[in-house]
């Protein structure tokens, strides 16, 4: 099988694994209670009941606050979310949509999903992106310098600052650092909300470069904290991996140097998993693990967009955001495999398949 062949194979079966993502959820959707006509329902009753005590007061007011809404009432709000028609009808026309990439209109926002989403991009690709880089920039090396240096006193100090970082999550590390940091008990020398300044139009370059570096730094250092841990005992453990391996006491059996055995033997073997795990770990940062730092750090990115549209049950956002992560976990992945067989010619396309 060749690589076009395999990828036309796998962009077919990417169809049902969305298809089965959403209607998977579409379905739970619907036994779901408190859904927006119920709440748009709620509104008005509160309404009501808060005018009734307005105008006349006593029992008798509260009482013709509480009385029901008017059928016809129901059924404008029912045709306004859409509601009006059956859910068979409803989820065809969501796909129909989805294939356009039309994503729908939020309830909440009343803004086109699309659009919302790539307003809240900017805080996530902010979040992700210094987490992603740092991630690696720190824990490679880290990770190397420990497999060289396996039992010494430098890997065992490491590890136990890798682990202790590891074991706090990332929101409580978050947490102590505005306390710290951000005007808490102590010291106020971090923001505590947004990406940027009021005045950010008004600062030169270089002022605005500083601003928005003084704004991310607690969360990116709260968001790095667990994943840094991660890969950098991943990378101890494949390097050493390699190390173990016959081909390395060979090289160093005809004479070769440790820099060389490292670098040109070892070093590109131990980064195939590295490297083909990259874009799978560039995408999720942007998209895992952002919720808690964002409501934490009072960010608007796409987590606190997901969590709120699930509150508020507003679901052409819920189910918009799912089907577009959706699609680019797949295709991810299928980046993820191309990567495998690119940094490791052995691999066939047929052994994907398996």
């Amino acid at each position: 099988m060749n690589m076009w062949s395999y990828i036309a194979k796998r962009i077919l079966l990417m169809i049902p694994t969305l298809f089965g993502v959403v209607a998977i959820t579409f379905a739970v959707i619907q036994f779901v209670p408190g859904g927006p006509v119920e709440q748009a329902l709620i509104e008005l009753r509160k309404g009501q009941t808060a005018g009734g005590e307005a105008s006349g007061g006593g029992a008798a007011s509260v009482y013709r606050g509480r009385q029901g809404i008017d059928a016809e009432r129901v059924k404008e709000i029912k045709a306004l979310y859409g509601f009006d028609k059956p859910p068979m009808e409803r989820f065809w026309l969501m796909l129909k949509g989805f294939a356009r990439f039309d994503l729908g209109q939020s309830f909440y926002h009343h803004q086109d999903v699309w659009q919302l989403v790539k307003s809240k991009l900017p805080v996530s690709i902010s979040i992700g992106m210094w987490t992603f880089f740092l991630t690696y920039l720190i824990s490679l090396p880290l990770g190397i310098a420990k497999a060289v240096r396996e039992g010494s006193r430098f890997d065992v100090a490491t590890s136990m600052a890798v682990l202790v970082g590891y074991s706090i999550p990332g929101f409580v590390l978050g947490v102590l650092l505005l306390v710290l940091f951000g005007g808490g008990s102590f010291l106020q020398w971090f923001p505590l909300r947004n990406l940027t300044s009021d005045d950010w139009d008004q600062l030169s370059l270089f002022g605005k470069v500083v601003d928005y570096l003084w704004h991310i730094t607690l969360p990116v250092i709260a968001s790095v904290a667990g994943s840094f841990a991660v890969m950098t005992m991943l990378t101890k453990n494949t390097f050493l991996e390699e190390i173990r391996k016959q081909y390395v006491l060979t090289a160093r059996a005809k004479g070769l140097s440790e820099k060389a055995v490292l670098y040109k033997h070892v070093f590109r073997n131990a980064l195939i998993p590295l490297v083909t795990g990259f874009p799978a770990a560039f995408i999720g940062a942007f998209f895992a693990g952002s919720l808690l730092i964002e409501t934490l750090f009072s960010l608007d990115g796409l987590g606190l967009l997901s969590y709120e549209s699930v509150i508020r049950r507003d679901y052409p956002v819920v189910m918009g955001t799912l089907y577009l992560f959706t699609l680019i976990g797949l295709v991810v992945k299928l980046i993820g495999d191309l990567c495998y067989v690119w940094a490791d010619p052995r691999v066939q396309f047929e052994s994907l398949n398996r």
